[in-house]
């Protein structure tokens, strides 16, 4: 059983910067595909990025693509989330997720979540 929890999260103003922090617990992290999902208020969950657990193959969104960057350190069992250039869009509770077997866009397929972090950006 993997624990997951975030950090990092807040309010900033648009055009800034923010990076979360997801420190893992209960297992072996190095083992796990790593995720970064986000939920706006009235909407569903959606997907942000993604690293891979052997090779740290990345994976983003489009919405942030050029804007965010996920890492990983497995000596420390935790995945980070560099936000750039923050729009009011990005408004949301962001979550970070883990699986053993997939790098998914599909929320519903991931195995362990984090109870999130609020990151507001007002413009």
């Amino acid at each position: 059983q993997v624990q997951l929890i975030e950090s990092g999260g807040g309010l900033m103003q648009a055009g800034g910067s923010l990076r979360l922090s997801c420190a893992a617990s209960g297992g072996t992290f190095s083992s796990h595909h790593m995720h970064w999902f986000r939920q706006a208020p009235g909407k569903e969950r959606e997907f942000v990025a993604a690293i891979s657990k052997i090779v740290g193959s990345t994976y983003y969104a489009d919405s942030v693509k050029g804007r965010f960057t996920i890492s990983r350190d497995n000596a420390k069992n935790t995945v980070y989330l560099q936000m750039n250039s923050l729009k009011p869009e990005d408004t949301a509770v962001y979550y970070c997720a883990a699986d053993r077997v997939v790098v998914t866009t599909t929320p519903d397929r991931v195995e362990y979540w984090g109870q999130g972090t609020q990151v507001t950006v007002s413009s």
